[in-house]
């Protein structure tokens, strides 16, 4: 694993997931500090939008927004523990599709008005649900690795070990390298709007790396690939899973149990990821492309569809464990029931 101490405390169960949420809590304090600072900034630098600029309106505008995530991250946390699904990720969601039904309103607005033709609208449309389907397809694509089981004696018979598979997922990261690789590269607009603008380095790098061009987009592709290889390298530790299949005496056929195993994997989660990555990078930036080329007077974004669609998923699964094990114990209620009356 590319982080020991994150490792180590993903092994200690509840008490190791404490401890990883108490720091992500401290890493999201600081950095809602800095962007709210920065949001306060920029917010004085536009004229007649703050009444009294100065450090008292910094501080409240901190605090306040500060407030709200934190907020925020409370309530994701009980969703998390009291309902289905999660509930960071499920605030998010509704957060995107509460602004749906507007973006739909202005492009059939601007369909009226002549602003955007019919079939372009419907070209729109028929992209966008191409896209969602293609989503769909490449979150629930898998390698299954056929795991075999050694022989067991049954008897006098030597029966045939069991077969399973070690479902290895296309795309291990989700939707995680768009947002961080999005959020680096806003990062000097960030500066900008803090009122650093005067340095000229800062301007022309604003310039070049605007949303849309093609330097832009070149980076935006580069750290989505890069964050895709980097959390699933967090994420799944090959040397572990070989571990944990030798200790069970399974083994993949055709590889020897232990390093081999290990490396086989690794080789295969590689080449899963080249193609995730790739994919994840498709649908991210052909709406930027769409978007500076004034193809779409309006936002549709790649990252926010991603979300949409695995947040969806997710939460739909889980209702449907929810659901079969619910069933299950009134399977085993009534077996009880009809137990205790014989």
């Amino acid at each position: 694993s590319m982080v020991p101490t994150l490792a180590q405390w993903k092994k200690e169960g509840e008490q190791g997931r404490k401890k990883i949420n108490q720091y992500t809590r401290y890493g999201t304090v600081l950095l809602t500090l800095v962007q709210s600072y920065a949001i306060a900034s920029g917010m004085q630098t536009q004229p007649g939008v703050v009444v009294n600029p100065g450090w008292f309106f910094i501080a409240t505008a901190m605090v306040t927004l500060l407030g709200g995530t934190m907020f925020l991250v409370w309530l994701g946390e009980q969703i998390t523990q009291r309902g289905i699904g999660n509930g960071i990720s499920l605030i998010i969601f509704a957060g995107i599709v509460a602004e749906l039904p507007g973006v739909l309103a202005q492009a059939f607005a601007l369909t009226r008005d002549g602003g955007l033709s019919v079939p372009i609208l419907l070209a729109l449309l028929a992209g966008a649900a191409g896209l969602i389907w293609g989503i769909v397809f490449f979150e629930r694509a898998q390698r299954r690795v056929v795991i075999q089981y050694p022989k067991r004696q049954q008897g006098n018979r030597m029966m045939q070990g069991d077969k399973s598979h070690l479902p290895l997922k296309l795309n291990v990261a989700g939707v995680i390298p768009p947002i961080f690789a999005s959020s680096l590269l806003l990062m000097p607009l960030t500066i900008v709007g803090a009122g650093f603008s005067e340095a000229s380095w800062v301007t022309n790098v604003t310039a070049v790396i605007g949303p849309g061009k093609p330097v832009y987009i070149a980076l935006y592709i580069a750290l989505i690939v890069f964050f895709c290889f980097f959390y699933t390298a967090i994420q799944f530790n090959p040397e572990d899973t070989a571990d944990n299949l030798k200790k069970q005496g399974a083994f993949v056929p055709g590889i020897r149990p232990g390093q081999r195993t290990a490396e086989y994997i690794d080789y295969l989660l590689t080449r899963l990821t080249v193609i995730g990555s790739a994919y994840l990078s498709v649908v991210c930036v052909i709406p930027e492309l769409l978007i500076s080329q004034s193809a779409v007077p309006f936002y549709l974004g790649g990252t926010s569809l991603l979300i949409v669609v695995n947040v969806t998923m997710d939460t739909v699964q889980q209702i449907h464990s929810h659901l079969m094990a619910q069933q299950y114990e009134s399977l085993l209620k009534k077996t009880r029931l009809k137990g205790a009356r014989r």
